[in-house]
Parts: C-alpha cells; structure tokens; sequence
C-alpha cells in the first residue's frame, strides 16, 4: 500500500512558446525545466539517484550526468503516451518507498509546436504513434493519419450513445480558457473564448473544432518524489501521493472492436487508487483532468467516477468545472489553453494549487486534489494528492 509513502517535494517549469524555435534541444528545455524543480525542492544534482523520463529524452544516464548525479541507480522509462508522467509518479513512488532510490526526477518536455513544423512530413515510425502499428496499417490508410481523427470517433460514438453535444464539449474550452486568464503563464492568457467563438470556429475532424484541440507548444516541466522522512527535511510543504494507479484498456490498441467501448485504462485505475486513498470523487477539491480533447475531459470524469457514464455532459455545463464550480477543473489552463506540456503541467498545477501557491486561481483551502493521464488508444493513470 503506497497510501502517504512519498511526497512530492519540488517542482519546475520552462516557459511555454509557439514560435519557430526557442533554440534549445528537447534534452535541454528538460534539464532547464529540472534545474528548477532542484532549486524549489532545496536540492542539488548529486542528490538525484534516479530518473523516470518521458520517452522522447534518451539515456536517462545521459540526462542524470548532465545534471550532476553521481550514484545514479534507479532509471526507467514508461511507454503510456500522456498517461507516463502520472504513472511515473506512481513508479516513483514505489521506488523511494522500496528503497530503490532516494530522490527520483520525473522530467519531461518538448519542442512540440517547432519540432512539428520542422517536420511537415507523416512518421515512419510505427512506435512513435498512438496505436502503434495497428494505426499504421488499418488506420491511416483509410485517411486517419492524426490524432484528432482518431480521437474524433471516440466521441462521436459517445455523443451517438448518450446524446452529449458541441455546447457541452464547448463547456469545457471556454471553462479552460476562464482559467487561462488567471494564468499568466498560460499561452491563452489575453485571449478569452465565449461560447459563440466555440461554436463559430472552424471543424477540424468532425466532431472537433479548432477550439476543441489542445496546443501545440515547446516547453518543459518536472517534479521531484522522495519519502515522507526525507521530505521533512526540506524546505517546501510536501505534498502526499494518496493513491495512484495506471492502467490499460483491452485491446489497447485498437479501439473499434472492445466488447466495451468506451473503457479505458483510467476505468480501470480510478476504482484502485481512490481505494487506495481512502477517499472517493465526492472528497475531491479539484480535478487536473489530461485535456488533448474537450470530449476527453467529459470522459476522463466519467471513467475516474466523478459522474456516471453518458452523464459527464450535463457535468461540465452551467460552469461545473469552472472555479466556483462543483468541481474545478484543470485550473491552470490545462493542454487546451495553457500549454501542452506532456501532462507534467497538470501536476505541477495540482502541487501549487495545493500549497496554495496558485495566485489568482487559488482554491480556497484546497485539500485534495486528482490528476489523471491519458495516452495512445485510452491508456490511462491517476493520483489523487493531498497537503
């Protein structure tokens, strides 16, 4: 039982871009973004002893090194797409509390708007893609060659099955786009979204529109996890990994054909790690919920149980998940307006908002927070956080 085993102790960002290039290496915005997440946690390089990194980064002993870590002794690298980060905290976890490491990096970071650009071309690379070779031979021949394709039959299925519609996925772009305006480091800080403007933007794979996809960005961040002992000794408020599970749905990845199509890994995970906690959705302060899509967030709720399933819809409505909501929601801005930061955002939001360091967008007295993952064909992790 990983139950108050490990805190989060430090944490770290870049700043967030859409430009032709910061000139900086993907490897580069990671150490910068872990630099920072050393000095908020009181820390030097020689103190890490192990590194989970985000699947783009490499030889973590590379990574490790260039930082400055001399007993480098626990690394490993989980494969779940957007669902890694949040696992790799559940990883952490186990591995501080084992006594496999003592303080373990999870870095992570891309130059996702310029590195695209650069390559205006369709990936060779099977790996690489959500679904993997599945993807490369039954769906993109037939014209489905990018996410917001795929993903589009998802919810459409949804919206077939449970009648959600535009306005409600519209609900949760412009509730992400509120909070961006209390985040000055959001990308959509300034540019406010009203529900007209949703509805007005061009439909990218129907049912997207162009407000119902996340942003490409370049940037880092990174978050350091040790044990509660160690924890006492630093200087910031550390915050407790309650609970934390991940999983996968069946198969993972091929979609059209689950007995139950709309499971994903966090069907799985969510009952787990709320067991875990000793707490259920009704305890929960805030949500980081992993936002690629508008629909997924309506899902995302639905799977992790904070509403039934077909009723997550109606549950982001009427400022639901707005602050001042029943259930505040991705307060930083989340993918969809702040930045797409690999779902390592999402935690470095929970941290501050838990510490009370949120500013503007501070909730009152937060206690417990959950953030979730979502990756390739429905991978998918939750922790649930406390002060």
């Amino acid at each position: 039982m990983l139950k108050d085993k490990a805190c989060i102790v430090g944490i770290g960002e870049t700043g967030y871009c859409r430009k032709p290039g910061s000139g900086m290496s993907e490897e580069v915005l990671q150490l910068k973004a872990s630099v920072a997440a050393l000095a908020d946690a009181g820390l030097k390089g020689k103190d890490i002893d192990g590194v989970l990194a985000f699947p783009n980064l490499g030889k973590s002993e590379t990574f490790a090194a260039s930082l400055g870590s001399e007993n480098l002794r626990f690394a490993a690298t989980i494969h779940m797409g957007g669902a890694s980060p949040v696992a790799s905290l559940r990883m952490a976890a186990m591995a501080v509390d084992s006594g496999a490491a003592n303080y373990v990096l999870i870095p992570g970071g891309w130059n996702g708007f310029s590195g695209v650009r650069v390559r205006q071309t369709v990936t060779t690379d099977k790996n690489s893609i959500p679904g993997g070779a599945i993807a490369w031979d039954y769906y993109m021949p037939q014209g489905l060659t990018v996410p917001p394709q795929w993903y589009a039959l998802m919810c459409r299925r949804h919206m077939h099955e449970y009648g959600t519609t535009h306005e409600q996925m519209g609900a949760v772009a412009v509730a992400m786009r509120k909070h961006a305006q209390l985040n000055p480091g959001a990308l959509m800080c300034g540019k406010p979204l009203t529900i007209e403007q949703y509805m007005a933007s061009p439909m990218l794979a129907d049912p997207y529109r162009v407000n119902d996809c996340c942003l490409e960005t370049d940037g880092a961040a990174a978050f350091i996890v040790t044990t509660v002992e160690r924890a006492q000794d630093l200087g910031k408020t550390p915050i407790y990994i309650m609970g934390a599970a991940s999983g996968q749905p069946y198969p993972a990845d091929e979609f059209t054909t689950r007995k139950d199509f709309h499971q994903t890994g966090l069907t799985i995970a969510a009952p787990e790690a709320f067991r875990m906690a000793g707490v259920t959705a009704r305890d929960i302060d805030f949500a980081q919920i992993y936002d690629c899509f508008t629909f997924e967030v309506i899902q995302q709720l639905e799977e992790a149980g904070f509403c039934k399933r077909g009723e997550g819809g109606s549950f982001v409505e009427n400022g639901g998940i707005e602050l001042g909501g029943h259930l505040p929601v991705n307060t930083s801005g989340g993918l969809l307006s702040e930045a797409h930061s690999l779902g390592l955002g999402h935690i470095v939001e929970a941290v501050k908002q838990l510490r009370g360091d949120a500013g503007e967008r501070q909730i009152a007295d937060a206690q417990l927070g959950v953030v979730t993952g979502w990756g390739d064909f429905g991978d998918g992790s939750i922790a649930i956080l406390r002060k």
